[in-house]
């Protein structure tokens, strides 16, 4: 019912004594100062301040709210100033694992949003520990991971980012090229290009094939995403990848096309150590993972 703005604005007031002085103070017109003044009394059904006073005088209501004002900013103040300090005195290095070697590309603008908020954190991404990268969080050798596949801990905290779709992705002259989705027996027996991860780790596998009982065909490993898509359109194999792979095609002729009927969602979390640290600093970077990711998703 009543926001820190009100409570600022009756500060503000009290200070400079006029609606034009408190207007100047709050950094907006005397206009937009009055509608939030006029938001205020409608919200409490009582004026706050007697009209054409010089100088400027409270109403009882009024007074009862500057008074509030005045017990609550210098605390949000030091509340704010504390959580701030205790961000830059914490540890500042937050070493990032990726279990994708696809999200490097829209992370670079997280990462430099992040560095020109945080100019004084060292940020660190790497996917040199890869599938293992849960373990290296929980012995404090990555400080966030970015994973599909959560392990329950009482060590280490999930937070949800959004949600992604994998989709089956072929040449464009590849039999399947021309349906709307596939069914897991269509796939059967047919060479899947992969990153260098086991079948088990493989969503096409895990959570399509797998459990519809279909049995997958020979695994070609690549290193790079580049390699992976040249061999598609080479009809060496298939492959299932994030949506935001397929929109770098390099020109190749690729078709990506629906996983079942529904498409085949898969999440995406940020793991932290609770007790870290930096846990604040990974939070932060979190949350403008989450907004980009969710951006991408709806350009994609």
């Amino acid at each position: 019912m009543i926001e820190l703005r009100h409570l600022r604005t009756l500060v503000a007031l009290k200070e400079s004594g006029s609606l034009a002085g408190a207007a100047k103070k709050r950094f907006v017109t005397q206009s937009a100062l009055s509608h939030q003044i006029k938001e205020l009394e409608t919200r409490i059904n009582s004026t706050i301040f007697v009209r054409k006073s010089k100088p400027l005088s409270f109403t009882q209501e009024g007074a009862r709210l500057l008074n509030l004002a005045e017990d609550i900013l210098p605390k949000v103040i030091e509340t704010e100033f504390d959580l701030k300090k205790g961000l830059e005195e914490g540890d500042n290095k937050l070493g990032v694992g990726i279990e994708c070697h696809s999200c490097f590309r829209w992370l670079m603008p997280v990462m430099e949003q992040f560095r020109q908020e945080y100019p004084q954190a060292d940020l660190d991404l790497s996917s040199r520990h890869l599938f293992d990268s849960l373990n290296a969080l929980e012995l404090g050798e990555l400080d966030v991971v970015l994973t599909s596949d959560p392990v329950p801990g009482q060590a280490i905290a999930y937070q949800h980012l959004f949600d992604f779709e994998v989709r089956l992705v072929v040449s464009s002259d590849h039999p399947l090229a021309k349906e709307q989705y596939v069914t897991p027996k269509q796939l059967e027996n047919l060479p899947i290009l992969s990153y260098p991860v086991s079948l088990e780790r493989l969503d096409i596998y895990r959570h399509f094939m797998e459990p519809a009982g279909i049995q997958a065909g020979p695994v070609i490993k690549c290193d790079l995403t580049m390699m992976l898509l040249q061999r598609i359109a080479c009809k060496d194999g298939i492959a299932a990848l994030p949506n935001w792979s397929i929109s770098e095609s390099y020109g190749l002729n690729l078709v990506s096309i629906k996983l079942g009927s529904e498409g085949l969602k898969r999440p995406l979390f940020g793991a932290y150590r609770r007790n870290g640290a930096n846990a604040r600093l990974a939070q932060h970077w979190l949350e403008m993972v989450a907004k980009e990711g969710i951006y991408q998703q709806k350009l994609d």
